[in-house]
């Protein structure tokens, strides 16, 4: 069990650094990732941004993502195919759907950013870091979208996820670092002592400090205000083909 997110961001710091990977940068996915991802940013002395995520529900079952919305220039839309033919969904009334989602990306990317546009992943190796994952279904959003913007290579970086999450992105991913594996996985926050509900000041403040760390301007607008682990670091199994980059 880890003490808190920034033991394990410390963690999976170290054995990221043994991969010596190529000009790297840290992408959280908030508001968990984010305290996980500085630390690792920090190990790396590696550039830290937010990979942010906005999922498109289906009509009447908003829990049932039909895509995704990533934030970028422009923002990125994921889709996935099979639940579009459940529910037997045209391009219009898709468009209609992402329309009505776009908002809110638009607020959480001013809350978090600003100004400030997303760091540039071309050519890059991009580590996308989270708290934990259980079906990895936002994790796997992220790395579809980041595809297309050219990196280098993408990085998967998890403290805790079942087996099956790990075999499903590293069919993604060119890595999947994950310091343990759980057969039986139940709740996130049982993985932790301390794991408290973060804010959007929070996430701000946290990227902040990581900016000022690095001697870098802040990329977010600024507000007032030893566990015995089992490490995995899976090479890439297969690519994704093609056709499919676009289904969740």
């Amino acid at each position: 069990m880890f003490r808190d997110r920034q033991e394990a961001g410390r963690k999976l710091g170290v054995e990221l650094e043994k991969l010596q990977l190529e000009n790297p940068i840290v992408l959280a996915l908030p508001r968990g990732g984010v305290p996980v991802a500085a630390e690792v940013a920090k190990a790396l002395n590696a550039p830290l941004d937010l990979a942010i995520v906005r999922k498109v529900g289906a009509p009447e079952n908003p829990e049932l993502a039909v895509a995704a919305i990533v934030d970028g220039d422009p923002p990125d839309v994921v889709l996935n195919r099979e639940a579009m033919e459940a529910y037997s969904l045209g391009d219009d009334e898709l468009r209609d759907l992402v329309a009505k989602e776009r908002p809110e990306l638009e607020r959480r990317r001013m809350a978090y950013r600003g100004e400030h546009t997303p760091l540039e992943v071309g050519g890059k190796t991009v580590i996308v870091v989270d708290d934990g994952a259980a079906t990895g279904t936002t994790m796997k959003v992220a790395i579809r979208a980041l595809k297309r913007r050219s990196p280098l290579e993408i990085v998967v970086a998890l403290p805790v996820a079942p087996p099956e999450t790990l075999t499903d992105l590293a069919g993604e991913a060119d890595w999947t670092v994950c310091l343990s594996e759980l057969a039986h996985f139940r709740a996130l926050s049982q993985n932790y002592l301390n794991f408290p509900q973060l804010s959007d000041d929070d996430v701000i403040a946290i990227c902040d400090e990581a900016a000022r760390s690095r001697n870098a301007k802040p990329c977010l607008p600024k507000v007032g205000t030893g566990f015995g682990s089992k490490t995995c670091v899976k090479p890439k199994a297969h690519r994704a083909n093609p056709k499919d980059r676009d289904a969740l």
